[in-house]
């Protein structure tokens, strides 16, 4: 059996839930391993799925959820500041520096901080709710839109869950 790096995020879209796979390495042309982190025991848990998106070819699509204890307030004010600062960054970087992008961020950071606290783990439910609130912000003058924003912080979030997976 051949081993090759790959990553990959998976979003499957279904009538009444948005689901995240991490997709972490390739182990044959028709399979793939996943590896989520168990957000009651922090400890990563592999998963066998196929590396095709679609359900009629038997894939197994897993929820990706941010750790339980990130929603503890001071955990959860951390993760929101890390959030608004990187997503920021990644918005200056990635199309050019705006004013809106401060605005964008801020209003993730406090969506992401609210849904912590609400104890919500599920990224499709904090996408949906985050994508909501950005859709407050005047996009006319800017390269964004409400759910590219999200969608953004959401990748910035997952890949902040694969660091603490790794590192445990």
């Amino acid at each position: 059996m051949t081993v090759s790096p790959s990553f990959t995020r998976i979003v499957a879209f279904a009538p009444s839930s948005i689901t995240v796979t991490l997709t972490l390495q390739h182990v044959s042309s028709s399979s793939s391993s996943v590896i989520l982190c168990d957000s009651h025991s922090h400890s990563p848990t592999r998963v066998r799925s196929y590396s095709h998106p679609f359900p009629e070819f038997n894939d197994q699509v897993e929820d990706l959820r941010v750790p339980d204890t990130w929603s503890d307030p001071t955990m959860a004010l951390q993760e929101s500041e890390w959030l608004r600062v990187t997503l920021h960054k990644w918005l200056d970087d990635e199309y050019c520096p705006e004013e809106t992008n401060v605005e964008i961020s801020r209003i993730a950071a406090n969506s992401y901080y609210n849904s912590l606290l609400q104890k919500q783990t599920d990224l499709g439910e904090i996408l949906l709710k985050m994508a909501r609130e950005l859709e407050s912000i005047n996009y006319k003058e800017s390269f964004h839109g409400a759910f590219s924003s999200a969608n953004a912080a959401i990748d910035l979030i997952a890949q902040r869950i694969e660091q603490f997976c790794q590192s445990i």
